[in-house]
């Protein structure tokens, strides 16, 4: 595989087998053309966010490597949400959901299109994301020596 770029994918779940939903997307994403997985952060549970009621989440951070492209990768991201019974509702944000795949950082790339923003917006709020992110910064730098 060519070097690809360097990809932060945010895993969550609060509905149904949170961590069935989340080892089923580590698997597919490692079947994706052109993209290997690096490193995987470990699993915390978190608060929902937003207004809807509803129970925590099961959230990880999974560090890629990809030669798709940010829109061709977030297509692969809906179709593993669909398989895993995501059912996205027009106007329902932040509802409760079996899978929730996100784009937080593509390499250095700034994207912003209707549907597709990276950095993603809500990353500086979530301060899980950015231990996570560490987390995987500090497992894929090679060693010194």
């Amino acid at each position: 595989m060519a070097k690809g770029e360097r990809v932060y994918v945010a895993l969550g779940s609060n509905v149904g087998d949170r961590a069935a939903h989340l080892a089923s997307a580590r698997n597919r994403l490692a079947t994706l053309p052109g993209t290997r997985v690096v490193a995987t952060s470990r699993v915390e549970e978190t608060a929902p966010i937003g207004p809807v009621p509803q129970g925590a989440f099961l959230n990880q951070m999974v560090l890629l490597e990809t030669t798709l492209e940010p829109r061709a990768l977030l297509g692969h991201l809906h179709a593993i949400e669909s398989e895993r019974g995501r059912e996205r509702q027009a106007g329902v944000r932040w509802g409760p959901r079996t899978l929730d795949l996100d784009i937080v950082r593509y390499g250095d790339r700034s994207v912003r299109e209707p549907d597709l923003t990276i950095p993603h917006p809500e990353l500086p709020h979530r301060d899980f994301w950015l231990r996570e992110m560490a987390e995987l910064d500090a497992a894929s730098e090679p060693a010194r020596g």
